[in-house]
């Protein structure tokens, strides 16, 4: 089956696309269902496996270190899957590349903006620990500047979810999605910001990497994608397409931080009713009810795909983050322990589920792609769920951490850190990487570690004012 199936909120939340993502969902499911029940269950499954690891680079195994201590251990998962970031990178841009796999209808040319905020992100972590040099990682920071500015398109100083590496134009990422996309431009602006705040040495490179990044920063026309001054903010926006999109970021789910910086900015702000009326007045903003005896003040029943707590706050502090909705330390933390909780539980009989592994995201899977969760469990486990969990559940993501690598190492282990998913209710390896998986574990590790990406973000005046703006409490870590 391809694997071209993308099931983040702008899918996942689209009645226009339910009916088909429902009946995919459906078939996958019933399938594995019926051969479970046959004899025909082993050669599917082999045939499953094979069928995965082809177009895939980086799935090479990597030897499993014995004997690691947890800092250790937590090292050397950041370090392994850094390479993803820094050997996988695209040659033109510097830019992160989409997946690791080729085998989805496009290949090593797609450079995806979202994922490369998150790389930046693992780039600064990478000169923090010594993995590459400072001078390295400014050099590697103003090629890619240099191409955002330069070379991709924008629109509106927005970027599209996907360019092509070596023209810089646009990859639609659908049919009528082919101008800017601000919730992925978010990702890309968060690891900007970060750099600026993070290189500020008196050198010529690193003034320049500052002054450019925040040249870009600052031209991002955040007031543009109010469509017309409407209390909302639109996802998209295409020169060729117009507002056909129409699609509304109403909370809750993965889109926080497009608000926080649509106040933060100092050139095209959004007014504080477009996140008072269009964020938080959704039907599906509020929650209040408790899953396993745990409260989710926000959200989906179940708290949705664990990336929601993940990709708005891998700058965003969490600790002390407080408006008039909720306390998002609580929301994630709870989140969390409702998704591990389920696991345990393990409603649908997975085999394999359990305190050791657990963990529900958006990730690749034996049938395409899928944003895993209570809601949507077909037995997918993905690393980035836990592993990015690390900072609201410590002894627990640890605890799969130990599984994953001191147990199943041999099968999920590689040259570019965890494979993306896994079933172990089948034996079934996805051996694909995604940069949006990738670049969470790095950051989210090192915020569990040290803040240093919180630190950084929370630390810039243009954020303190946005969330400001908006209401939050907030705290920057010392």
């Amino acid at each position: 089956m391809g694997c071209d199936i993308y099931f983040d909120a702008k899918t996942y939340y689209n009645p226009l696309n339910s009916e088909f993502l429902v009946q995919f969902q459906y078939l996958g499911i019933k399938i594995r269902e019926m051969l479970r029940k046959t004899i025909l269950f082993m050669p599917f499954m082999f045939l499953g496996v094979f069928l995965s690891a082809q177009g895939f680079y980086g799935s090479e195994p990597e030897p499993v270190k014995k004997g690691l201590s947890d800092a250790q251990l937590l090292e050397e998962v950041q370090r392994v899957t850094f390479r993803y970031f820094w050997d996988f990178a695209d040659p033109t841009s510097g830019l992160a590349r989409e997946r690791s796999n080729t085998n989805t209808g496009y290949g090593h040319e797609v450079i995806t903006s979202g994922g490369s905020g998150f790389g930046i992100m693992a780039i600064i972590v990478a000169v923090e620990r010594k993995w590459i040099t400072r001078e390295q990682g400014v050099e590697r920071l103003l090629k890619i500047v240099n191409y955002l500015r330069k070379n991709a398109d924008s629109f509106h100083g927005m970027f599209p979810h996907w360019w092509y590496a070596e023209s810089g134009r646009t990859k639609p990422f659908s049919r009528k999605d082919d101008g800017g996309d601000i919730v992925e431009s978010a990702f890309m602006f968060q690891g900007l910001l970060c750099v600026v705040e993070y290189f500020d040495g008196d050198t010529p490179k690193e003034r320049e990497l500052r002054h450019k990044a925040n040249l870009t920063w600052r031209e991002a026309e955040w007031d543009w994608y109010t469509r017309g001054g409407r209390e909302v903010l639109y996802w998209h926006w295409s020169p060729n397409n117009g507002w056909s999109m129409d699609f509304e970021i109403r909370g809750y789910n993965e889109c926080l931080l497009a608000y926080v910086l649509g106040a933060a900015s100092p050139t095209y702000p959004i007014d504080p009713s477009v996140y008072h009326k269009g964020w938080a007045m959704s039907n599906f903003f509020k929650n209040g009810r408790q899953f396993y005896g745990i409260i989710l003040p926000l959200g989906f029943d179940y708290g949705g795909p664990l990336f929601f707590a993940h990709y708005s706050f891998l700058g965003l502090n969490p600790k002390g983050l407080k408006d008039r909705y909720a306390d998002y330390w609580e929301q994630n933390r709870n989140h969390t322990l409702i998704n591990r909780a389920y696991c345990i539980d393990n409603p649908k009989k997975f085999n394999g589920y359990g305190a050791d592994c657990w963990g529900l995201s958006a990730s690749d899977d034996c049938f395409g792609y899928s944003a895993h969760s209570p809601e949507n469990d077909n037995g997918t486990i993905s690393p980035t769920a836990a592993l990015s969990s690390m900072p609201y559940t410590p002894e627990y993501s640890m605890q799969a951490l130990r599984y994953f690598y001191d147990k199943m190492g041999d099968k999920l282990w590689t040259k570019y850190g965890f494979v993306d998913s896994f079933s172990p209710s089948t034996g079934c390896v996805s051996k694909s990487h995604l940069a949006i998986d990738q670049g969470p574990i790095i950051v989210m590790i090192e915020n569990y570690r040290t803040g240093l990406l919180w630190k950084l973000f929370m630390k810039n005046k243009d954020i303190q004012n946005g969330l400001t703006k908006l209401g939050f409490e907030y705290q920057i870590p010392e």
